[in-house]
């Protein structure tokens, strides 16, 4: 009888011990994505079933709940919220490792003071740009300057998660947090939470305050607790009212984008300035700023600057 018949193992090649470590990391790695993304599935569904009754009866007259935490150096809001666009719509939008940082900077502009956004790829990752300044006319020179790394962090056919974080910002700001994930809850809805955060030291304490103390004084967020003097609910202020206000605008930023993309293409700046402009007017006591006229024309120039300016 022959060898191979003998040792039939003898035909086989064994696969170098590398290409085996590799495929094990990797095989490992992607049910490690999975799973990560299986979690945030399951929380968010939960987290949607708990909302039910929030949701469906509040004060923003949308399907809505809006949170914040004061810690002793940071800030954060999260918004939870049903959008009227099929998930796929939503996912291809702000999840796309290709086109999605393009896309966040067409939200983040929106904001009044997002004076600037260019997203750019190398080898080290995604980075979008961003100057942060006034609510009015402002150059680039007289704003700040802050760099978020862009993360996909997980995708799959029914739940994705994108982070934006930036370790440092304007007046010791630091840790900056926009995260984004979302659930389809139905054939054309899709249900998301927004996270909006960031620490903060000394100078960035002093700014808070001196701000709140002065032209920030009258300023108000969306949490209130009934008033027994008067039939007016008293809604909370200072930096909590300060954080819930932006994260609101930055929600309602991801709405008015959405919603302009089933526009032609040269009419999609125009109709996200206005809905975004319009959304905001919704809720005057926390969000109103400026004129439409002047919010539409300083956009249109930050805009334009965006395109030729890095």
């Amino acid at each position: 009888m022959s060898r191979l018949a003998t040792s039939p193992a003898g035909n086989r090649r064994t696969r170098p011990w590398w290409i085996v470590l590799i495929t094990t990391v990797f095989c490992f790695l992607c049910q490690s994505v999975v799973a990560q993304a299986d979690d945030g599935a399951a929380r968010l569904h939960a987290k949607y079933q708990s909302l039910t009754q929030q949701l469906a009866h509040n004060q923003f007259q949308r399907p809505l709940y809006l949170e914040s935490q004061e810690l002793p150096s940071a800030l954060k809001g999260d918004i939870y919220g049903v959008l009227n666009y099929p998930f796929a719509v939503v996912s291809g939008a702000l999840n796309d490792p290709t086109q999605g940082p393009a896309n966040w900077c067409d939200v983040l502009i929106l904001h009044l003071n997002t004076k600037y956004c260019h997203a750019s790829t190398s080898d080290s990752g995604t980075i979008l740009t961003v100057n942060i300044g006034k609510k009015t006319e402002e150059s680039l020179s007289s704003s700040y300057r802050v760099q978020f790394n862009f993360r996909a962090v997980a995708s799959t056919p029914d739940y994705f998660r994108v982070e934006l974080t930036a370790a440092k910002g304007p007046l010791s700001t630091k840790d900056y947090r926009i995260v984004l994930e979302a659930i389809p809850v139905g054939d054309n809805r899709t249900f998301i939470h927004l996270t909006y955060a960031y620490g903060y030291g000394t100078a960035g304490r002093i700014a808070m305050k001196t701000y709140l103390a002065t032209i920030g004084s009258d300023k108000v967020g969306f949490s209130a607790t009934p008033d027994s003097s008067t039939s007016e609910p008293q809604y909370i202020g200072g930096v909590r009212g300060l954080v819930e206000r932006n994260t609101m605008r930055y929600y309602l930023a991801i709405d008015a984008y959405l919603g302009a993309l089933s526009s032609p293409p040269n009419a999609r700046l125009d109709k996200r300035l206005a809905d975004w402009f319009d959304a905001t007017e919704q809720y005057p006591r926390q969000l109103h700023e400026v004129s439409r006229a002047d919010y539409m024309q300083m956009k249109h120039d930050e805009y334009q600057r965006q395109q030729i300016a890095q």
